[in-house]
Parts: C-alpha cells; structure tokens; sequence
C-alpha cells in the first residue's frame, strides 16, 4: 500500500505514499512525513489542495516534535475516488477507516482554510480517538445558529447553483492548472504580487511556491472543489457544541481569504475551543508557523494523556 519515494529539492519530500479504502469500494490517498514512528497527525488540505499541501519546513518541526504527519487527500483530489458527500459530516466515517487501515488508534487532525470543517467533522464523529484539533484560517459554517457573521452566509443563497455546477466546476478546475502549468511562475508570482496582501512575506518564499505548484499540478484531478463550495454552502450536519475534543483556532487578523470572524466565531462556540491569533498576518500565518502549531500540539496532547491515565 505504501510506495517509498526517494527525496527532492524544493517541495517537501514524502517519505511514503499510498492509498487506504474507505466504504464502497472508494479510496483516499495519502502521503506520510516527519518521524515515522511519532505520535501520528492527519493533515487535511486547503481548497484547492491535495496531499502535498504541508508546509515546507514539515519534516523538520515534525521529527523535533515527535510527530508523524500524514496529508490525506478529499474525494475527487489526487489518487482519491471521486464522491458525493451529501454533509461535511459523512468525511468522518471514511477517515474512520483511513486510520483503521493505518493501524492507527489515538491521533490528531490538522485542517487548512477548506480543510476546516473536515477537521471538526473528524472530531465530532471520533471523539475518543481524535487526542486534539487544529483549525489554520478554517472556514466556519455559514448556515443555522452556528453560522458565523460574515459575508460567507451569502452562500446559502447560491447552494442550489453550487450543486448543479459541483461536477462540471470540479473539472474545470483540473483543466484549468492543466493548461496553466508552463505558466505557473508568473501566474504564482502576479497573485503574490497583486492579491496576497498580508500573505506575501509567505508567498514569497521560494519552498512555499514550489510546494503550492508541486501539490497543484501533481493532483491533476481537483474535483474536490467543486464538492467543497456546494458542502460549505450547506448545513454541516453536526453543531459546533457537539465536538468534544480540544480545538486550537489559529487566525491570522489580516486574513483576507477568511475573514477573521471565522475563527473568533468557531473558538467561541466550540467547547473546547481556544483561539490563538497572528496580528498582522494572513490566511498562512499558522500555515507558515507550523512550529508554533506543533508546539501547541504537543503541549495538549501531553495534557490529554496525562488526563487519561488518572481516569
């Protein structure tokens, strides 16, 4: 199931690959980091994203923490099966078995921006596995009383549209970086001059880019987006106050691409939920600090155990 690669300058280098069936005969592919023996950290990808989508100094703050990283792609992206999830909820139980696959028992989840509601739908649906969970600029619900206040509520006007257009706007995605890839240095660079705003010391890193592209163009197939705007749009299918295991929320107040409420909204209403913001920083500012992420990991996964064992 894992296939060994061998290492390369600029994007992170996986130290395996491979792919784990999930129900109905599906699959979610994924790709391993940092210590192989550590504490394992499932790491869910933006939107667009697939399962390079980790930060470049990964292998480094992973093997000093302790910590086995592991990115896994979204139905429609990289080497996953495309399908339909009817709620963010229904990630939950494919992971399930992700980790069964793996031999994993105890882990923690990672979400980036799109990755967010996968994050908590994880949390929610294995309370007792799930040690603890970090939001990175996470994208908060936009419908029923957990919705944040934001112009993101506008979506549930256009859930309908989103639905309809979920498939073909999934393809086009992927043909579009298709056609765009021996343009994808100044495309990069025009949208880190022009749109990045708060996130161009980030964009500008040359590990960032080569990551960014690496994971964009190796997926080939980013149906997943089409997927995430029609489920983002939609009712979660489980409240904010029914995750139960710890949430750190990391937001960058200069964020752009998700308005700060999202994460002041979600640590508030989570009940375990605890906010950490990046004056001055953008949508990558907990992204870019994946040291600060994992040392706050560590701290409450220490924390966790120590709780167990008294119980």
């Amino acid at each position: 199931m894992g296939e060994e690669l061998s290492s390369q300058i600029g994007p992170p280098s996986a130290r395996a690959t491979g792919v784990c069936e999930v129900a109905d005969g599906r699959q979610l592919g994924w790709a391993e980091f940092g210590h192989p023996e550590g504490d394992p950290v499932l790491w869910f990808h933006g939107t667009p994203g697939a399962c390079f989508q980790i930060p470049p100094k990964i292998d480094e703050a992973a093997l000093q923490h302790g910590f086995r990283v592991i990115g896994v792609e979204r139905p429609g992206t990289g080497r996953s099966t495309n399908h339909y999830y009817r709620r963010v909820k229904e990630f939950g139980p494919d992971i399930e078995s992700v980790v069964d696959s793996l031999g994993i028992e105890r882990f923690a989840v990672v979400g980036l921006s799109g990755g967010g509601p996968y994050t908590l739908s994880v949390a929610h649906h294995m309370p007792e596995r799930v040690v603890a969970a970090s939001l990175l600029g996470g994208f908060g619900p936009v419908r029923g009383p957990d919705a944040v206040f934001s112009y993101t509520r506008a979506l549930r006007f256009v859930a309908p549209l989103f639905e309809v257009l979920r498939s073909p706007a999934g393809n086009a995605v992927g043909k579009v970086v298709s056609v765009a890839t021996p343009y994808a240095d100044p495309v990069f660079g025009a949208y880190a001059r022009f749109l990045g705003l708060a996130d161009r010391p980030v964009l500008s890193d040359p590990y960032f880019k080569a990551m960014f592209l690496h994971d964009l163009i190796s997926a080939k197939d980013l149906r997943s987006v089409g997927h995430d705007m029609a489920l983002f749009s939609r009712h979660w299918g489980f409240r904010l106050d029914e995750v139960e295991p710890p949430v750190v929320v990391w937001q960058g107040l200069a964020d752009t691409i998700v308005p700060p409420s999202h994460g002041h909204h979600q640590a508030a209403r989570l009940p375990r939920g605890e906010l950490r913001v990046r004056m001055g920083e953008g949508h990558f500012a907990g992204f870019a600090e994946v040291t600060a992420v994992l040392d706050r990991l560590r701290e409450v996964w220490a924390q966790e155990s120590s709780v167990l064992q008294v119980d």
